[in-house]
C-alpha cells in the first residue's frame, strides 16, 4: 500500500498526469470558485448533493459567482454545452 503522497507503482501515466495537473494551484483556485458557486446554490435550495444537477456559469468565468451568473441545470447538458463552447469534436 502506497504510503500518502506516493502512488502505485503501476499507476497509469494519464491518472499521474491529472493527478499533477490537479495539484496545481490554479486548479485548487478554479475547483474552490466552483465549489463557493455550488455551495451559494446550496444555501438557496436550488440544489443538493446527489440532484444529477450543476450550477452553470452564463458567462463561462468561474470566478464571477455573482447571482445573476449563476443557472442551475442539468448535468448533461451544462457539460454537452462547455464542449461546444470549447471547440471539442471528441473522438
Amino acid at each position: 500500500m502506497p504510503q500518502k503522497g506516493e502512488f502505485k507503482k503501476n499507476a497509469k501515466k494519464e491518472s499521474l498526469r491529472k493527478r499533477e495537473y490537479n495539484a496545481t494551484e490554479e486548479q485548487k483556485t478554479r475547483r474552490a470558485q466552483r465549489n463557493a458557486a455550488r455551495a451559494k446554490l446550496a444555501k438557496e435550495g436550488k440544489v443538493r448533493k446527489g440532484d444529477g444537477k450543476d450550477v452553470d456559469h452564463k458567462d463561462m468565468n468561474t470566478a464571477n459567482n455573482n447571482r445573476s451568473n449563476l443557472h442551475v441545470m442539468d448535468k448533461s447538458k451544462n457539460r454537452a454545452k462547455n464542449k461546444q463552447h470549447l471547440g471539442y469534436h471528441g473522438k
